[in-house]
Formats: structure tokens, sequence, C-alpha cells
């Protein structure tokens, strides 16, 4: 079996501990963080968000040992400059016109073009890339994995407040990035030569300057060998990221062992999985989805339990059961949103919301 590497990036939000807002690190985080943590660390758009990601990770043992460090660290760097950290998301009261912007060419550039669009965009994702060595393949396996998109979107579903307003969604993050362009459910692309041909044609005609621009929930990375899932809200839990990255990793593998044995996984339209995402969205994994297949609405757990049980003939030889076991406590416990909400109805308060995100980012890493 092909190794199936992984890549984390975590999103985080700093916080002002009086008044639980979001505050401005000026960069100072990231300068000192770069000390240590070199590339692992970067600013973002706006100067309340922080970004890490680790090192190229061979299975998830690692990747579960990065993710930890790297949470540590920025927790630890944060504290120094009396900062707090929280992972979800969006926040729940912040206006994204109070935040400042990153000064950064291509921070400048994308303002220019989108304006408030992207001065509006105050939320904070997870990113997982599973390494693949043949772009060709690359290809089929994203075609294949869209179908599995809003399935694992909804465990992550981290982010029900906008504004100081309980939205109604479990995640409204994606209804923010969806003013973006080039943002969704990818289309089918027949070979790896039609999506490079797309790429260019955007380029040449100054619709972006590289392929990067393109922030599909799912992509072929321009310039690396993966494939990059992009829909998840960053998870408050440590646990609950590396289950994400473990199914990612399993589906991906899953895909591949197909594709080599000449057998195929059924092909959906882009169309038919955003009806998914929606509801993925709308009611996290309190919901139903919809089987395509059956062509009738299936209860979310239902759905999980088919997931599971597609992929559980690579987990052992990936070495990640009992990360991908971990679902059944997301189940259980429910994903950030219900616990969010759970915390505002006994509280009333958005602080309390606050302060239970910041425990929980902490969460088994002391």
């Amino acid at each position: 079996m092909a190794t199936f590497t992984l890549g984390i990036e975590e999103e985080f939000q700093t916080i002002d501990p009086v008044t639980r807002n979001l505050r401005s690190h000026m960069s100072k985080l990231v300068e000192d963080g770069k000390i240590t943590l070199q590339e692992r660390v970067k600013a973002e758009m706006h100067q309340a968000v922080v970004e890490v990601g680790t090192n190229i990770c061979h299975n998830i043992q690692e990747a579960r040992e990065e993710v930890s460090y790297l949470r540590k660290m920025i927790l630890d760097l944060a504290e120094k400059q009396d900062l707090q950290v929280a992972a979800a998301g969006t926040h729940p009261f912040a206006d994204w016109a109070d935040q400042l912007i990153t000064n950064d060419p291509r921070y400048d550039q994308i303002i220019d073009e989108m304006r408030d669009v992207a001065r509006g965009n105050l939320i904070f994702g997870l990113h997982v890339h599973v390494g693949i060595e043949n772009r060709n393949e690359g290809i089929q396996i994203m075609n294949a994995v869209r179908y599995f998109l809003p399935h694992i979107y909804a465990l992550s579903t981290n982010s029900p407040f906008w504004c100081g307003r309980n939205t109604g969604f479990k995640s409204y993050r994606s209804k923010v990035f969806d003013k973006f362009p080039r943002t969704g459910i990818p289309d089918f692309f027949s070979s790896a030569s039609e999506y490079d041909e797309y790429v260019e044609l955007l380029i040449k005609t100054k619709c972006i300057d590289n392929g990067k621009k393109i922030w599909w929930d799912i992509r072929v990375h321009p310039f690396f060998n993966t494939i990059e899932f992009r829909m998840c809200d960053v998870p408050m839990r440590t646990d609950e990221t590396i289950c994400l990255a473990a199914i990612m990793q399993a589906l991906v593998a899953k895909i591949y062992q197909l594709h080599r044995k000449n057998l195929n996984f059924r092909i959906y339209d882009r169309m038919l999985i955003n009806e998914n995402k929606w509801r993925a969205a709308r009611y996290g994994i309190h919901g139903k989805l919809i089987d395509f297949g059956k062509q009738e609405e299936v209860e979310y757990k239902l759905l999980v339990a088919e997931l599971l049980e597609f992929i559980d003939d690579v987990v052992d030889e990936l070495g990640s059961r009992k990360e991908i076991d971990y679902i059944h406590q997301i189940l259980e416990m429910g994903t950030g949103a219900d616990r969010q909400l759970a915390v505002f109805e006994e509280t009333g308060s958005l602080n309390a919301v606050v302060d239970y995100i910041v425990q929980e980012t902490r969460v088994g890493l002391y």
C-alpha cells in the first residue's frame, strides 16, 4: 500500500482573557513562534488568527504528536503575550468589521480584489493533506471522495454563532466562506490534464494568479503531491482533529485500493452532494442526509456506520483504528457546535461559551 502521508493545518483564534473578544496579536505571536517552529506557524489575513501546520507525518500517530506539540507551543506562546487560544470555526460574538488585517502584499491584493467579502472572512478551519504520488490517481480519488465530504463535515461542525447571534446552523463558517469565489464542492474532472487546463485558463484570463486561489472543499494541491481536504471547521479537541484526519486518510486509501483493482466507486453529481453539504451545515450529526443510491433520506448515524464499514479493511493497515473509533465519542458527546449551544442554553452567556472553547482547546494536552 502507498504511504498516504499526512499534513494537518489548524487555524486558531487569539482571545483577550478579560473581554473574551478576539484580540490581534500584531504578529508578535507568529514572530516568537518562528524561533522554534519556523514555517510551521504563520499569520493569516486577520491579525486575530494564527495558523499552525505539521511537518509531513508518516502515520496518524506522528500526526497526533505534531498536532499536540503545535497546540501546546501556541498556547504557551499566547500566554506569554497575555492571550488565550480558542479552536472554533467562528468566534461567538466578535464583529469582523472591528478586526485588523495583517500587513502583507498577498493579503492586500486579496482585499483589493474582494473588498468586504475578504474582510468579513473571519473564520477558522482545519485543512488535512493526504499524500498521493500520482496526480491522475489523485483526481480520480478526489472525484469519488467528494461524496463523503458532507459526512466528515458534519462531524466537524463547530461554528453555531456569528456576530453574537445563534445562526441556527451547526456550521455557519461555510456560509461565510461561500461568499468567496471557487469554493464548495468541486466539479468532476476526467483527468489531471483537464484539471490543469482549467487552472491554466483561470490564470491566463487573470481570474487567479496561481492554483492556490482555488479554495474548494477538496482539491489536488497545485504544488504538493497531496489531496487536500478543506471543508472542516477547526475542532475544539486534538482528539477530534486526529479522528477526522484518520477518516480522510482511510477514505483516500480505500478509493486508491479500489482504483488499483479496477473497481469503481459511483460518482455523484456536485449538485446532489451539495444537498447533503447544506444539511450537514444546518443540522450537523443530528439530521438526515440523502442516500442517493437508495434515493431516500437516512439518519446521519446510519450513514456513519456505512462509512466505517466501507473503510474498515484499510484501517488496520494504516494503524488508525483507535483514532477512527473516536468517532463514537463525537457522536455521544456531540460536535463542537452541539457543546457550544449546550453551554449557551445553560448559561445564557456568550462569554461562558468562549471560556468553554478555550478550555476544550487544551483537553488532552497537559
